[in-house]
């Protein structure tokens, strides 16, 4: 007995230990950044920026194809150039630029670890990284080109300083301080919103911190932050004033934006509902568990990242899934601080419920690779066949003998899993993790048939070099290409546009792009020499080339 009990301990603390959560993280962040192209989206138009800096332009302020992007200041990029050319030796440039976003996933998931272990003792650490992991609308994102991943990982840095204030009043405010400043260098002036305020409310609101060596200590920080945010516009002001008010303009318009209509707060609940799931419930399960103690600063620190992570969603009436992702550190805070104290019935509820669940999206992932591969069940094969007509699977045995191992570990992991309170978020994880890399293994060729723009850049880099045959050098028009089809044409075929300025270029070549066959006539002197169709349904896109003919 003493022996088995001996035995459940050491398996639960390599689970649970350090060594366990960093093999689950790096499997979970690793698995699904390399093996497909940049996907039509976030994950190419992104790409852009950190591909102008391997060119060698736009190390300043973003450039997408030698076109100003105002989207975000450049911390992202910076670092997915840095690790793309570091990486280039065995890695693609656009897998090794997707390294960025596994490393600010990693950092998200460590200083939110180390902010729960601070707010509410050591039993919360291994709940708070996989309770961040864990999140739903996390998974997509964190395996894409996405900057706002720099700012969820800043605003967990600047999360852990200020828990760090009552103790070590100094060190904490500074590193918050630099977490803001990081906040802002990645996600602009909604950066520096979503941190800058948490320091003179904590410092109103929180009685651990109104004291007078804490509240000069948050007055420093909240300088340092200010102070440090301004450097990158300055530097900006300095060489390219021009492009200093284009991001001005665009962060004003970003701001002044209409804000959520009662109509699209419905909308705005369910997108939270789901994309922080299982987050939500314990988090308030924890508020309700601390609600005559909501003063301290281990429930006022994340309950006010929280709503201030609202206020600025609804206030910007942007309802995109990755607009909600900063909101995680604080959820997943909030959610650690109850896990150790959710009563027996309902940690057996969320088990058995993450459990289940995941278990259906698994069985799901299993029938779409046999709708591939078997043509059955013979609904879904047609609807497979329909949406990518040219897929062919490429190795359909590997996959189902890599996809069967990957599911016995899974059911293994959850067979061995000791007792303890954090065993519904880390069944959870570990779940979501496994069933991340089964659709990987299964799913991730077909995906990328379907949003990748090689073949059709390949396509057209043949017609335009045999145009080019007759106009050396001849430039290409468009009436508008969104920004990751121009990155894809400038990444595979080092094809740039040129815009079209009062209905009228000089370029002898027009590239259009709809989601259908032409149908408005063009003057006569435009003649069609090149047609592609790709995707079907409401996902079709038609390419067209024309030339214009001189008379």
């Amino acid at each position: 007995m003493i022996r088995e009990s001996e035995t459940s301990s050491l398996l639960q603390r390599r689970i649970y230990g350090t060594l366990g959560i960093t093999l689950l993280v790096g499997l979970y962040l690793l698995v699904g950044l390399a093996g497909h192209d940049p996907w039509r989206g976030d994950d190419a138009r992104h790409f852009g920026p950190i591909l102008s800096m391997l060119q060698g332009e736009g190390w300043l302020f973003p450039m997408l194809a030698g076109e100003a992007l105002p989207d975000y200041p450049p911390l992202y990029y910076w670092t997915g150039a840095l690790l793309a050319w570091a990486s280039s030796g065995f890695l693609a440039l656009h897998e090794g630029a997707r390294l960025a976003s596994a490393l600010f996933v990693a950092l998200g998931v460590y200083f939110s670890a180390r902010t729960a272990e601070a707010l509410y003792g050591r039993p919360a650490r291994t709940p708070g990284a996989l309770l961040m992991l864990g999140a739903l609308g996390l998974v997509l994102h964190a395996h894409e080109t996405q900057p706002l991943l720099a700012l969820v990982a800043m605003v967990a840095l600047t999360l852990r300083g200020l828990s760090r204030v009552p103790q070590s009043p100094l060190s904490g405010a500074l590193l918050a301080g630099l977490g803001s400043a990081l906040a802002f260098l990645a996600a602009g002036l909604g950066g520096l919103l979503l941190t800058a305020p948490l320091f003179p409310l904590i410092m109103l609101f929180s009685s651990d911190c109104r004291n007078p060596r804490a509240s000069g200590a948050l007055l420093l920080g909240l300088c340092l932050a200010l102070t440090l945010s301004a450097l990158w516009p300055l530097a900006v002001h300095l060489h390219q004033p021009e492009l200093l008010n284009l991001w001005l303009r665009t962060e004003w318009a970003r701001l002044g934006s209409s804000p959520l209509a009662a109509g699209e707060i419905v909308r705005g609940l369910e997108l939270f509902g789901w994309f922080t799931w299982p987050l939500w419930p314990i988090a308030l399960w924890s508020l309700w568990r601390g609600r005559r103690t909501l003063g301290d600063l281990r429930w006022l620190l994340p309950g006010l990242s929280a709503l201030l992570m609202i206020a600025v969603f609804a206030a910007a009436g942007d309802l995109s899934q990755a607009a909600a992702l900063p909101i995680l550190p604080a959820m997943a805070l909030l959610a650690a601080g109850g896990v150790p104290s959710l009563r027996r019935g309902a940690a057996n509820a969320l088990d058995w419920f993450s459990l289940m669940s995941l278990a259906v999206f698994g069985i799901l992932v299993w029938l779409a690779w046999s709708a591939q591969s078997a043509g059955w069940p013979p609904g879904l094969a047609r609807h497979v066949a329909r949406n990518a007509p040219d897929f062919v699977l490429p190795d359909p045995v590997f996959q189902a003998v890599l996809g069967a191992v990957i599911s016995l570990i899974w059911i293994a992991l959850l067979w061995k899993l000791p007792r303890s309170s954090s065993r519904a978020p880390a069944n959870w994880a570990i779940g979501l993790t496994m069933l991340w890399c089964l659709a990987v293994v299964l799913l991730m060729p077909w995906f990328d048939n379907g949003r990748s723009y090689r073949e059709m850049v390949r396509s057209l880099d043949i017609a335009v070099t045999g145009e080019r045959e007759t106009s050396p050098g001849a430039c290409i028009a468009t009436t508008g290409l969104p920004a990751h089809v121009k990155t894809s044409l400038d990444y595979f075929a080092d094809l740039r546009t040129e815009r079209i300025i009062d209905d009228s270029t000089p370029c002898p070549l027009l590239l259009m792009m709809d989601d259908a066959p032409l149908k408005t006539p063009l003057a006569p002197e435009w003649q069609a020499v090149w047609e592609f169709q790709r995707g079907a349904g409401r996902r079709a896109e038609h390419f067209v080339l024309l030339r214009r003919e001189l008379p």
